[in-house]
């Protein structure tokens, strides 16, 4: 037993994939009548992206069951203490990477999201779940909120939100990042600027995994 599959935590997750399962995209009437092309473009965005996620403002972008116990082992195999998330939404990977920072004995998750209804739905599930004290939520754009006060090492760094500024987010933390650290990107591929970075430039060690997910180690500067 552990943190993951013990209670309160693992029938709260239960019930917040069920939740998620019943309200899939199509269920949003904001975005299944925004055209394909719209869509697109707001998803290439780095100034419009507020808008595409203010649409999914009631959705709970999940990350789906298999990735949720891959950030838990990751996490957990890596030691890691620090961790910063990019998205937040109704909070199930960071309950994820919470338990596995429990497991490890403790320390500090940081993770961000704009939209303010999700905010307090996430902070009511980490009560519920017993994993505040690990958790800081930062509300409103990351690209300003995680631009400061920042841990001085970083041991994990989780990419679920807007995928356009993946890039950016990285260049934020990457100068905390400890040697060894990992970054764990999901829906990667809506994000070829992201896969080109963590590809071909010196310094980090990637692979693809299954539904998107791109797991990449952050090797050091040269």
């Amino acid at each position: 037993m552990n943190t993951l599959t013990s209670a309160p935590l693992a029938p709260l997750l239960n019930y917040l994939f069920e939740l998620a399962d019943n309200m899939a995209h199509p269920t949003n009437d904001a975005f299944r009548t925004m055209s394909d092309a719209e869509q697109h473009r707001l998803l290439q965005s780095k100034t419009d992206y507020l808008e595409l996620y203010g649409h999914l403002k009631e959705v709970p972008l999940a990350v789906s069951r298999e990735t949720g116990k891959l950030l838990y082992m990751l996490a957990r195999s890596s030691h890691a203490k620090t961790i910063v998330e990019f998205g937040t939404s109704f909070g199930i990977s960071t309950l994820h990477l919470a338990a596995a920072v429990r497991d490890n004995g403790g320390g500090n998750i940081i993770t961000c999201e704009f939209e303010p209804g999700k905010v307090a739905l996430a902070r009511n599930h980490f009560a519920d779940a017993g994993v505040s004290d690990l958790i800081e939520v930062r509300v409103g754009d990351a690209l300003q909120t995680l631009s400061r006060d920042l841990p001085a090492t970083i041991d994990m760094l989780v990419l679920d939100g807007a995928k356009a500024i993946y890039p950016e987010i990285v260049t934020l933390v990457q100068p905390f990042l400890r040697p060894g650290a990992l970054i764990v990107a999901d829906d990667a591929d809506f994000s070829p600027e992201y896969l080109a970075l963590v590809h071909d430039s010196r310094g980090f060690m990637s692979l693809p995994f299954n539904d998107g997910v791109e797991v990449s180690m952050w090797l050091g500067a040269a």
